[in-house]
């Protein structure tokens, strides 16, 4: 099985704006927590993704990519609003950051991940992270498209 095991915080300032980032659209077909399964198209790219409920920092995640045009047709069936942002591949003290900038009813959110191969692995914390937010349900993106950062 497939474990990924990544820890959220929100960013606190600018310094992660050094390179390039990629739009992503997502949509969810079901919001379960025990069983997100959602759909993403990146550039002509598109994946699947069924994911378990999180245990810590830690849930099951299968991942498949997808004929992109039926990643857009899928995206058509997902529930409520698609969630778009802006990724950002930042690298800091030898570790990747996955840094999201939302748009549309998430715009004003940013937020960074990092993914371990331990729950217990040390990292260096960049100086533009801020408060972690792993744990807190709202910022899971599933849940952005059915509440959004707007509506807080």
């Amino acid at each position: 099985m497939a474990i990924e095991i990544e820890r959220k915080f929100l960013v606190a300032g600018e310094g992660w704006r050094q390179t390039d980032a990629r739009r992503y659209s997502q949509g969810y077909l079901s919001r379960d927590p025990a069983r997100t399964v959602r759909v993403r198209c990146v550039g002509q790219q598109a994946w699947l993704t069924i994911k378990g409920r999180s245990v810590g920092a830690s849930r099951a995640e299968f991942e498949y990519e997808i004929a992109f045009a039926d990643g857009e047709q899928l995206l058509k069936l997902c529930e409520g609003p698609l969630v778009d942002k802006f990724r950002h591949l930042v690298r800091h003290a030898g570790m990747l950051w996955e840094v999201d900038e939302f748009l549309g009813d998430n715009a004003g959110l940013v937020v960074a991940e990092i993914e371990l191969s331990d729950e217990a692995q040390a990292f260096e914390r960049p100086p533009w992270l801020g408060e972690e937010v792993t744990h807190d349900a709202r910022y899971f993106n599933s849940n952005l498209a059915a509440h959004p950062f707007k509506h807080w």
